[in-house]
């Protein structure tokens, strides 16, 4: 009993220790000269606008917003959600570890592999896709624990958890899809015919239908984005590319993920688990046709990295192979720290300029458009935006008070807007585009007099057209650090508008949104 106590005691101490190295790696990898990312603009914008849905995603990600501004929408606040989701994706999979039988060896190569691999990247954001991949790796667990038990209360949590993985990203269909088909071509078959399987499926759809009724009444407007994002970023996908980033996202315990393939095919004790296997090939397949990005994939790796830690800690516990089990945990160690100051915004930009070779070397300093830059994309998204901010600011000085509430601030794109609106901190009037869910956004047009327009880079503010109907455009300034994905977007303050202009904006969002739209008196 001692004994017993004893180890528990050391579990949870441990486990305890690899949560609270996941929260401080998450802030210590984030060089203070950042802002945040374009992305997670929008989605904390949403806490402003409280709906049962959105055009880019479902509503789970708004209600965390919602919850970081009652915080006081820090920096803090708002890396602790993800920081949140990536250490209970580690409590989970550590639990899966105990459900296969394994020992502490097991749960600690199973946490120091999701804990040092491109989960840090993943978990540095506020975006979806931290809740995603725990709904996933939370989802195998308990559907184990549903073959273990046979106590139906685990397939209605597992209901429960697709419900709220469909109300934070429409991803986990696919899972749903590899599973339903991994178990059919399984022993588990039968479970198809227990009316507790339909119970769940009835949970799912109780949690997800304000979204789905959502989606109804908007004209399904997630159609409409997969449309653009398969035009404009998937078909860029090749084949090729997603498969080396399946191994490069957890590359340094590579050996835990071939280990729990192998597993399943020549270890007795998990043939009853080999519908994780199948799921694993099924979903990747789906990805790959339909030119998925990469990172969808994160999901299925947690599991895989815990059978494979189980795997790997019934072939090094005995003879010579025993004495080596320290050096796989250390491997993953090893192979991490070298990729932490390229992989991270750990560095300024000033001190990634002094190393540029080797960032170029590694191919890092190139973007979407096939040309290298100074910054890898993702940190030139994080710049720039408190600049954009202040010069916008001072376009609206320049109003004069009793014409202030008669302001748009239009913007090219939704970074833009989430940007001033986050930044501004309501000293501004909220900031739209017809761009993302902005389209929702707008306020009444009819009294406009003044549009603060923010225009890319070398863009001109107003089309040959357009010009007869503002009386002045004022170039106020533009984004002069050289390290900004938005480096030369220009603010302009329009005045004068006339009634015409006003009618042609209130025509472009109800073709975008596909609705009538409202004639001005």
């Amino acid at each position: 009993m001692q004994k017993h106590r004893s180890q528990t005691i050391t579990n949870a101490a441990l486990l305890a220790g690899f949560v609270l190295l996941k929260f401080v790696l998450q802030y210590a990898l984030v060089d203070g000269s950042y802002d945040l990312h374009r992305d997670e603009f929008l989605h904390l914008d949403q806490a402003n606008h409280l709906a049962a849905g959105y055009v880019s995603v479902p509503p789970f990600t708004a209600g965390v917003a919602w919850g970081i501004q009652l915080l006081g929408n820090s920096y803090f606040w708002v890396r602790v959600f993800p920081a949140l989701f990536g250490a209970l994706t580690i409590v989970v999979a550590w639990f899966t570890v105990d459900e296969l039988k394994g020992g502490l060896y097991a749960k600690i190569l199973v946490a120091t592999a999701i804990l040092l691999s491109a989960m840090l990247r993943i978990n540095m954001l506020f975006q979806p896709n931290s809740f995603d991949v725990l709904c996933w790796t939370l989802a195998f667990y308990l559907f184990i624990r549903f073959i273990h038990t046979q106590q139906n209360k685990w397939l209605y949590w597992l209901g429960v958890v697709i419900g709220f993985g469909f109300l934070n990203k429409y991803t986990i269909l696919f899972l749903v899809a590899g599973l339903a088909i991994a178990l059919l071509v399984s022993p588990y078959r039968k479970v198809f015919a227990q009316p507790a399987l339909y119970k769940a499926v009835l949970i799912t759809l109780l949690i997800a239908s304000p979204n789905i009724i959502w989606q109804v009444q908007h004209n399904f407007p997630v159609v409409a984005h997969m449309q653009e994002l398969k035009s404009t970023q998937l078909n860029n996908v090749k084949p090729s590319d997603f498969l080396k980033d399946q191994f490069i996202f957890f590359i340094g315990s590579v050996f835990l993920l071939i280990a729990a393939l192998v597993a399943f095919v020549v270890y007795k004790p998990f043939r009853a688990y080999r519908f994780v296997g199948i799921c694993y090939v099924v979903v990747l397949l789906l990805f790959l046709v339909l030119k998925a990005k990469s990172y969808y994939a994160i999901g299925l790796y947690p599991v895989l990295l815990a059978f494979g830690s189980v795997y790997w800690e019934q072939l090094f516990n005995r003879g010579w192979r025993l004495y080596t089990m320290p050096l796989w945990v250390l491997a993953s160690i090893a192979i991490f720290f070298p990729i932490m100051s390229v992989a991270f915004p750990v560095l300024s930009p000033d001190q990634i300029q002094a190393k540029a070779e080797k960032f170029k070397d590694l191919n890092l300093l190139k973007w979407e458009d096939g040309k290298d830059h100074l910054l890898p994309q993702d940190f030139a998204d994080m710049q720039g935006w408190k600049e954009l901010t202040g010069i916008t600011k001072a376009a609206y000085q320049l109003i004069p008070d009793s014409e202030k509430d008669q302001t748009l601030i239009l913007c090219d794109n939704y970074g833009q807007a989430g940007a001033i609106n986050y930044y501004s901190r309501k000293a501004l009037p909220s900031a739209v585009s017809f761009n993302a869910d902005y389209i929702y956004w707008f306020p009444d047009l009819n009294r406009l007099q003044h549009i603060i327009l923010v225009k890319g880079n070398g863009e001109a503010p107003l089309q040959e057209s357009e010009k007869q109907y503002v009386q002045q455009v004022k170039k106020i300034g533009s984004i002069d650090n050289p390290y900004a994905r938005e480096v030369g977007t220009t603010v302009y303050l329009l005045s004068g508008i006339h009634p015409t202009l006003k009618e042609a904006l209130y025509h472009r969002l109800a073709v975008m949104q596909r609705k009538p739209f409202p004639v001005s008196d």
